[in-house]
């Protein structure tokens, strides 16, 4: 196993352990459930929302086999991206597909125990009378996006960057 792999592999473990970590405090400790929404600053609040589809609620579904249909479609996403990982040739890319790979699988543990997605991070602002809302998300949410921004990074400027003399 080579060093970027490795890197990989533990970008992977840590952003499952946070995510999960994150919705089991929320949902049993902090009992966010009971609690309803609480205004952490002016422009954030933890609020709790099931997502039953997919990256910012499409493809919804409520029916087990919906719900079926996605985990083997994420089951099939990470296997494919743990051999890209495999093969990186970069510690950049396996530790963006390490991010990514482990986003999934907290996204994907909570389809299977509780038939959705549990989200919880909003962010909004007020202006001129209006709110504006981003949408609701998680930390394996977060973990997703960066780890696709560390790929384009190392598509894009890191194999440059590389190769400068």
């Amino acid at each position: 196993m080579t060093p970027a792999v490795r890197s990989g592999i533990i970008a992977a473990v840590a952003a499952l352990i946070a995510d999960q970590a994150s919705k089991l405090w929320l949902l049993f400790a902090f009992d966010i459930g009971r609690r309803g929404a609480v205004r952490v600053t002016p422009f954030f609040d933890l609020v709790l929302a099931w997502n039953t589809g997919i990256s910012y609620g499409w493809f919804q579904t409520d029916s087990p086999a919906g719900a079926a249909i996605l985990l083997v479609i994420k089951a099939a996403a990470v296997v494919l991206l743990a051999v890209w990982m495999a093969r990186s040739q970069t510690r950049m890319a396996a530790i963006g597909l390490g991010l990514i790979i482990g986003g999934a699988i907290g996204n994907a543990i909570d389809r299977f125990a509780y038939g959705a997605v549990m989200d919880f991070a909003l962010f909004h602002l007020q202006y001129a009378g209006q709110t504006y809302s981003w949408y609701i998300f998680n930390i394996a949410d977060v973990a997703i996006v960066v780890g696709v921004i560390a790929l384009l990074y190392d598509s894009f400027i890191g194999t440059s960057a590389a190769k400068a003399p």
